[in-house]
């Protein structure tokens, strides 16, 4: 594919942006035909995407199929829903039916929804006629920063903890933890607690208790998390999905809010840059994203970023390899291995960085900081690598959300691969999108803010 700027360990990469560029002028260019993609989620709310394919019966079942999947699983993970309806082609939706339907091609993304949304998945087609139309809702975001507070931001590799006083982080600590691969609750619980019970003992009292948290959240509760993936269901229904809420009363029966970390890190940017539009990103174990609209709210989207596609390329090494397929799901080119430190260690062993296997991936993660932090050119071509996935990855959440900031926030963030990354994303912009050059930064905070940041911004969840 000729994209401007090649990822340099990655030459097989095929940016979704530039994918869908390309396929939709070529789509228009031999005649055209309208589709509309509707996602519909709890309360009936409805989130829809337009866009031309080829016309039926013209020879390109196969590129549209190929290329509206991949559409289709993006609007499902940004957006979060239990239903799909295409209007238009019902060649197109009858595959993408055959697609979803159990046994078939993503049958993990449609019992991930059916479980979140506790709703039978559907596929359904309507005429172009009877296309659906966008029904949103947005809700107020933390901001509140009066009082003690405890923020708690749980990571799939560490911890945080803050103790915030009137706006003021008066401690802070992070502890390398195993959440995703212990089985037994207690092991959580008592991890959350002891971090929990370090952060009150450095303030008078506790007034609130505001949490970061990987996984889908519902009324404080944990529908599903990567964090719990060992755990037993009866297990996770028992003691997990309430798990935050539990804790408090242990910590004081006080007010707590729980969210989803990449709104965590949106509304840290928000505060930070005191401006609205701001797409967060936190690289980390996962991939995080979350959104707060140009009212300042979060929009009740699922946000799910690592499970969104950014590499069109099925064929490419590392996808045949297996290090660009997500363990989890079985899909190929999301954002999950292009954004975490599964992707610095994916791109280490291309570039023949040895890393010890018995180490944690976090561990792995430092080691190639420490490369970094020595000026070895091979950890730095990493970081260029992700700058570049993460420019063109960017160009294609813009697609979905109107940004006017993405903050960039996490582990594989800090120290100076993070300024390398950061450096060959804005490239990537300015080179490839210049449209958008004009209209979005991508924003690095400082390495305090970018470690401990998520932890802080929690703290402010909850209104006293």
């Amino acid at each position: 594919m000729n994209i401007k700027v090649k990822a340099p360990l990655d030459t097989d990469y095929m940016p979704m942006a530039v994918v869908f560029r390309k396929f939709t002028a070529a789509a228009e260019k031999a005649g055209g035909q309208k589709l509309v993609i509707g996602i519909v989620r709890d309360h009936g709310y409805v989130s829809a995407f337009e866009l031309t394919v080829y016309p039926d019966g013209t020879g390109h079942d196969k590129e549209n199929f190929d290329f509206t999947e991949r559409l289709v699983k993006t609007l499902l993970w940004v957006r979060g829903g239990y239903k799909i309806i295409i209007a238009g082609s019902r060649v197109i939706a009858d595959k993408i039916a055959d697609a979803y339907s159990k046994g078939g091609l993503r049958e993990f993304d449609r019992g991930f929804m059916s479980r979140v949304f506790e709703r039978d998945f559907e596929v359904e087609w309507r005429p172009i006629g009877d296309a659906p139309v966008s029904s949103e809702s947005t809700s107020p975001v933390g901001r509140h920063l009066d009082g003690n507070r405890i923020g708690f931001d749980a990571g799939g590799s560490d911890r945080k903890v803050s103790a915030v006083v009137e706006g003021e982080a008066v401690y802070s600590e992070e502890v390398v933890w195993f959440p995703k691969i212990n089985s037994d609750p207690s092991y959580h619980y008592t991890g959350i607690l002891d971090a929990m019970k370090t952060a009150a003992s450095h303030m008078p009292s506790v007034d609130a208790i505001g949490v970061s948290t990987a996984g889908v959240v519902i009324d404080n509760k944990i529908m599903v998390s990567s964090l719990f993936l060992k755990v037993p269901e009866e297990d996770f229904d028992k003691t997990v999905k309430t798990i935050y809420t539990d804790i408090a009363k242990e910590i004081g029966d006080v007010p707590i809010e729980v969210a989803n970390d990449g709104d965590v890190t949106a509304l840290a940017g928000a505060m930070s840059l005191n401006d609205t539009n701001v797409l967060g990103i936190a690289m980390g174990t996962s991939e995080a994203g979350g959104y707060v609209d140009g009212a300042g709210n979060i929009t009740g989207w699922l946000n799910e970023l690592a499970f969104v596609p950014v590499d069109f390329n099925k064929n490419s090494r590392f996808v045949q390899a297996g290090s660009a397929v997500d363990e989890w799901s079985g899909d190929y080119g999301c954002g999950v291995k292009y954004f975490s430190q599964d992707s610095v260690i994916k791109l280490a062993s291309a570039v023949g960085i040895k890393l010890d296997p018995k180490d944690s991936p976090a561990e792995k993660l430092k080691t190639v900081q420490e490369l970094m932090k020595n000026g070895d050119k091979r950890a730095a071509s990493i970081y260029e690598t992700i700058g570049v996935y993460f420019g063109y990855a960017v160009a294609y959440y813009a697609l979905f959300y109107d940004i006017k900031h993405v903050l960039l926030m996490g582990r594989v963030s800090s120290g100076d691969g993070g300024t390398i990354l950061l450096r060959e994303a804005r490239r990537v912009i300015k080179e490839e999108f210049p449209e958008l050059d004009k209209k979005l930064k991508i924003n690095l905070p400082d390495e305090s803010s970018r470690r401990v940041g998520q932890s802080i911004a929690a703290a402010s969840l909850p209104n006293i």
